[in-house]
């Protein structure tokens, strides 16, 4: 009888362990284009862009309504501040894009924080010239 109970015990902790460490993660993606669904078209992190110029898109899939009005994209190029973005959404939403245009190359980090400055996702991509 020890032994059943200490099966059991076992596999209650078991459990409830799995229960507990079950994460939902928020993603960001950059890629080519965004389809209707919310899934990333020719997803990379590596683009090659003209010297003048090129654009991508960013998606941020959350496991939850985003609950804000707005998100910012916070772009960090070679270590260094780069730029704000500041994307319009919907408190319902779960996914969301954005068309970024880059103009330098470079090894870019990009934030991503709610509408109470709080961290959703990050990401990093490399931009190369033609």
């Amino acid at each position: 009888m020890k032994n059943v109970n200490k099966f059991f015990f076992v596999l209650l902790v078991l459990a409830l362990s799995t229960l507990i460490e079950t994460t939902y993660s928020q993603s960001i993606y950059f890629c080519e284009g965004v389809d209707d669904d919310g899934e990333p078209i020719n997803e990379s992190s590596v683009f090659t862009i003209p010297n003048n110029g090129g654009y991508l898109y960013v998606l941020i899939q959350l496991p939850y309504a985003v609950n804000c009005r707005k998100v910012d994209l916070v772009i960090y190029r070679n270590g260094a501040y780069d730029n704000t973005i500041r994307i319009d959404t919907q408190k319902n939403w779960t996914w969301f894009w954005e068309k970024v245009t880059f103009y330098d190359d470079g090894d870019y980090d990009v934030y991503v924080y709610d509408c109470n400055n709080y961290l959703l996702t990050d990401g990093s991509l490399e931009i190369e010239f033609d």
